[in-house]
């Protein structure tokens, strides 16, 4: 009898670890035809920016992915964010430790000459805003503005004290004839039950390698860049502060939209008009809808599982169908510079 029960209890440990084994094996299967279930950008009927006709003093914008924007007016540059380096899906989710890559970081100072850069401002200190601002700078004269956890960032980055900007919210900033301004705002509840991922500050100077986990929000920030020629708002994140655009008036807004599907239809009409109908801006352009584990200069969108945009650009067109006739939505380039504020009528 004993033996006769040892038996079935081995039989049945056999049939456990099969069933669990297979499980295990389903599961990875379905993983992988989930990450790969992925709209492209074709899906997308919006025209590009407008061409228009350089001049030596035009002001000119070019996107590197996620919110990552250089302005540029022939004399000088403004950084927005900083995020060449691009962590590994297994290092994001491992939160294995990861530095910048400063091979890819002189690449692309090289290829897009940023040699007049005066600010670097991250639109708040996740790690895909943040991460790179230290070497950045270091490679350049050119000032952090932020929050004190930006300015922590940088600290541990080595950066040299006398380039690094504490902000106070809605003070204006001026490099050349760009006047910038940041105004305080709020990170998108994209975590569980509506928090913030990766939320909290960093206290003390972040000396890389470290986890992705290790760059904090800080604060988040609508970020205001004039210039005599017109002005832009970025948006890094889908979070927002009703009526805190009042009164700031716009040509063009880039607009945030990392996973604003999970936040719903009503929620993102709500952030278009605190973001487009308040400035009465004439150009819209999304950012931050490509999945940043990609390979620098590699635009993808994130698996639908995850975030459709293909659904929000439909949320977001009929949003300005309703309330603003006069803007267009354009999806923006990697790496093309596009004349931002023309004098002259574009080519058609």
């Amino acid at each position: 009898m004993p033996a006769t029960i040892f038996e079935k209890a081995r039989s049945w440990a056999a049939r456990m670890v099969i069933g669990a084994v297979a499980a295990i094996i389903i599961g990875c299967v379905l993983a992988v035809l989930l990450w790969r279930d992925r709209d492209t950008l074709d899906a997308i009927d919006w025209p590009p920016y407008p061409i228009y006709e350089a001049t030596a003093d035009s002001v000119t914008v070019t996107w590197f992915g996620v919110t990552t924007l250089l302005f540029d007016d022939g004399e000088t540059q403004i950084l927005i964010d900083g995020f060449f380096s691009r962590p590994s899906l297994a290092d994001i989710l491992l939160d294995k430790p990861v530095t910048s890559d400063a091979a890819t970081i002189n690449r692309v100072i090289d290829e897009y000459r940023m040699r007049r850069l005066a600010a670097i401002i991250p639109v708040h200190s996740h790690y895909d805003h943040a991460m790179d601002i230290g070497a950045i700078a270091n490679r350049s004269s050119a000032s952090i503005l932020g929050s004190e956890t930006s300015a922590n960032i940088a600290r541990g980055a080595g950066v040299p004290e006398d380039q690094i900007v504490v902000v106070k919210s809605d003070e204006e900033y001026e490099f050349g004839q760009f006047s910038v301004r940041l105004i305080e705002s709020v990170h998108a509840p994209i975590g569980w039950s509506g928090s913030v991922p990766y939320d909290g500050t960093v206290d003390q100077p972040l000396q890389s390698p470290a986890p992705v986990s290790a760059w904090r929000e800080g604060k988040s920030y609508s970020i205001i860049v004039s210039h005599p020629h017109g002005t832009t708002v970025v948006q890094g994140s889908a979070g927002f502060v009703d009526s805190a655009l009042v009164g700031i008036k716009a040509d063009t807004v880039m607009l945030g939209v990392s996973l604003l599907e999970g936040l719903g239809r009503d929620y993102t009409e709500r952030y278009w008009k605190a973001l487009v109908t308040t400035t009465g801006a004439n150009h819209v352009v999304p950012l931050h809808f490509d999945e940043f584990s990609q390979p620098f200069g590699e635009v993808e969108l994130y698996p639908r599982a995850l975030d459709d945009f293909v659904k929000v650009a439909g949320w977001l067109e009929s949003s300005r169908q309703s309330w603003d006739l006069d803007a267009r939505l354009h999806i923006p380039e990697f790496g093309r510079k596009v004349v931002l504020y023309p004098g002259i009528s574009p080519e058609t």
